[in-house]
């Protein structure tokens, strides 16, 4: 029987298990139907099998609760609750009447952190039980007094969908009737201490646009094919040349919106726009600044709060995966940037969410992160662990992303990352380095390599740290690729000299290759050196305006030339001027002048030879693809270097970063025969001066401990690619 405790819990919405009083209950001998409905003036019990009134639900006194027994029935019946709300009648399946979500497996797979696919059952799932259409709802928070789920269907009422908690696993879960895709909804969350929290769900698949905060209902996408082909694209013998891009200012439409947002691209326009002209710069992959949704324009997406859901402010999911089905078609791969390292702190969002440091660690030495003020993931919590292995998954397995850049992996690696003595917590051995933190990144790079291997991760990770990208079964954190932080600190340090001076830092172009074999390094000239004042990649570059262009040249070819995976930045390729602004468009106007166009004429022609020729690519992450010709000719700023693929072929790179040009340079060569420019940065076609090579024929005497050479022409500030005729 129902006691006036329940009768007060439930009125104030402070239940804690409401399936054990609401909906159908046999209770002395008798089957009664009990309903909490604020705001009705009359509830009528239907029955589902022939339409007919079975009893008339009467108003407990001082409360919401109707309540009734029902004649002559000892058996429970599928049944519908016909409600007066005063203006309007409403026939509606009571939420009650309906089991639990999840099923026991699903019970001890959460419970333990090792679901595979926690989104297929966490979050909102549209499901139809009985023949009745609704939404399974489920959501973690194991230290609440009480959770609801409320949206439109119930008038964002906490009481009207009290939820069931699996103490198991500390889930709370319901189906819902009658709401359906597109609904929003939220968890109102009752904390152990009484107050109220309204949260946006941590697995929603999709989610209002900013400033709005509500999840949206959506269907899960379906599990996407595997490629072999896409595997063999991204995989160390590849040439890869990533086109980094955030897609909200790529480009702008110039049209105003009717939402009052800005003037951004769509999903579906930025496949219509940005994947043709990837295509045409010979980029093989797109990376895209993080597109889950995050309340701050302001963050390009890397405090995110909706791990599981894309950006609406392009669109849907639905979109996005068209973007990406896109790209796919004309032979791109999508990269996405991933941060599993931090989240914000708004109070819709994971922080404190069930009124407890359920997500992050409770004492801010572990779990503030001082740089950016945000909060950092507990990894020592299984579940936690689990929400975000499973969100690696999720976007590989049903969006087919290619790979996942993981963002800030030394901030993860390290307790004592930007903080000062007293500022920190050791590991249990007393040690700076986080556990747990290297414990989840080795399980999420196994995860994924098991379940989808045609996908990679890549590491943006700034220190010493060793084996980044060796597999976990050899002591390694199971990354694909790491990022060379070291390489571009020093090549763009050397490049922003006077070359006058160069020759003082010749070390710094030529140290990378010292440990340019201890990783699979990707290159990468990012967004994070062309903000925050750094300016442009132009605008580091010394002397006057033909000398910016001619060393930004330069050093793309040495690049192109040099081991490693390449990826730049959105804008990089064409020279933009202005330091990048995420409130803004692209400088596109400035393709309008010949040494833009110049620019933009070499990348598409340094990705074009970079994958053409499997000498400049096929060993990038081996030393027997690399040998230095001559990288001791600091007096004249000049390195000579050869690429090699397994066949044994080769090309040829010579770079020369003074604007002086020098005829009859000689440099060893490891076969006799006639050589032909393959690509000069000093072309005319880019801006250049023009000085270049005819075919030339080798000279049979040594050089460098070859047995043959060449005298070439090096032209000034510019990089030069041989090839044998």
């Amino acid at each position: 029987m129902i006691t006036a405790t329940d009768l007060q819990q439930l009125q104030h919405g402070d239940h804690g298990d409401p399936f054990a009083v609401l909906g159908m209950h046999a209770a002395g001998g008798k089957l009664e139907v009990r309903a909490l409905l604020p705001g009705a003036a009359g509830v009528d019990v239907i029955d589902k099998k022939n339409g007919r009134r079975v009893a008339s639900l009467e108003r407990v006194e001082g409360t919401d609760l109707f309540c009734a027994a029902v004649p002559r029935r000892k058996n429970p019946f599928p049944y519908q609750l016909d409600v007066d709300w005063g203006s309007q009648r409403q026939l509606l399946e009571d939420a009650y009447r309906f089991g639990p979500v999840l099923g026991e497996m699903d019970i001890w797979l959460l419970g333990e952190g090792t679901h595979a696919r926690p989104f297929e059952k966490m979050g909102a799932h549209p499901a139809t039980v009985d023949g009745v259409d609704g939404v399974n709802f489920a959501v973690w928070a194991p230290n609440a007094r009480r959770v609801s789920v409320v949206g439109d269907f119930n008038n964002w009422d906490g009481r009207r969908h009290a939820m069931r908690l699996r103490r198991e696993c500390g889930v709370w879960e319901m189906f819902v009737p009658h709401v359906a895709v597109g609904d929003l909804y939220k968890f109102e969350i009752k904390s152990a201490a009484g107050a109220i929290l309204l949260k946006a769900d941590p697995f929603a698949l999709r989610a209002q646009v900013r400033p709005n905060t509500a999840s949206v209902v959506d269907r899960l996408p379906a599990p996407a094919p595997h490629s072999a082909a896409r595997q063999a694209a991204i995989g160390v013998r590849a040439g890869v040349s990533i086109y980094e891009v955030h897609l909200g200012s790529w480009k702008r439409s110039g049209q105003p919106r009717a939402d009052g947002l800005p003037d951004w691209l769509t999903y579906r326009e930025l496949a219509d726009q940005l994947i043709p002209y990837v295509k045409e710069m010979g980029f093989t992959h797109v990376e895209l600044l993080p597109v889950n949704e995050h309340p701050f324009d302001g963050s390009w997406g890397y405090q995110p709060t909706g791990m599981y859901a894309p950006t609406a402010r392009f669109g849907t999911p639905e979109d996005f995966r068209h973007f990406i089905e896109r790209a796919h078609e004309a032979g791109i791969g999508v990269i996405l940037d991933w941060v599993p390292g931090h989240f914000p702190t708004d109070a819709f969002g994971l922080a404190q969410f069930d009124g407890t440091h359920l997500y992050e660690h409770a004492d801010p030495r572990e779990g503030f992160h001082q740089d950016w003020n945000t909060l950092i993931y507990n990894y020592g919590r299984q579940e936690v662990r689990n929400f975000l292995v499973g969100n690696a998954l999720y976007w590989v397995e049903r969006f087919a992303i290619d790979g996942l850049r993981v963002d800030a992996v030394a901030s993860m690696l390290y307790r004592d990352y930007s903080r000062k003595e007293g500022e920190w917590v050791p590991n249990k051995f007393g040690g700076r380095e986080n556990l747990e933190a290297i414990d989840f990144l080795r399980r999420t790079n196994t995860v994924l390599a098991t379940e989808r291997p045609e996908a990679v991760t890549m590491a943006e990770e700034s220190t010493s740290f060793p084996q980044v990208s060796r597999p976990v079964d050899q002591g390694g954190l199971g990354f694909a690729y790491k990022w060379n932080m070291g390489w571009m600190h020093d090549t763009l340090e050397y490049m922003k000299k006077d070359p006058l001076y160069r020759a003082h830092h010749h070390d710094q172009m030529t140290f990378g290759l010292v440990y340019a074999f201890s990783e699979n390094f990707v290159l990468p000239l990012s967004h994070d050196e062309v903000v925050h004042g750094k300016g442009s990649l132009i605008g580091k570059m010394p002397g006057d305006h033909w000398q910016r262009f001619a060393n930004l040249r330069a050093y793309y070819g040495f690049m192109w030339g040099h081991p490693g995976k390449k990826l730049l930045f959105m804008g990089g390729e064409f020279a933009q001027l202005r330091e990048w602004s995420a409130d803004r468009s692209l400088d596109w106007h400035v393709l309008g002048d010949p040494l833009h166009a110049g620019v933009q004429r070499l990348v598409k022609d340094l990705n074009a030879v970079y994958t053409a020729y499997s000498a400049l690519h096929q060993l990038d992450c081996d030393p027997q693809g690399f040998a230095w010709i001559a990288h001791d000719d600091r007096a004249n700023s000049v390195l000579s270097f050869i690429r090699r693929d397994t066949q044994g072929d080769f090309v040829v790179v010579a770079c020369n970063f003074t604007p002086v040009p020098r005829h009859g340079y000689r440099i060893g060569v490891p076969q006799a025969g006639r050589y032909r420019e393959i690509l000069n940065t000093d072309a005319a076609i880019y801006g250049g001066s023009g000085v270049h090579n005819a075919e030339l024929a080798t000279d049979p005497f040594g050089s460098h401990g070859h047995g043959q050479s060449l005298a070439i022409t090096l032209p000034p500030l510019a990089t030069v690619m041989f090839k044998l005729a």
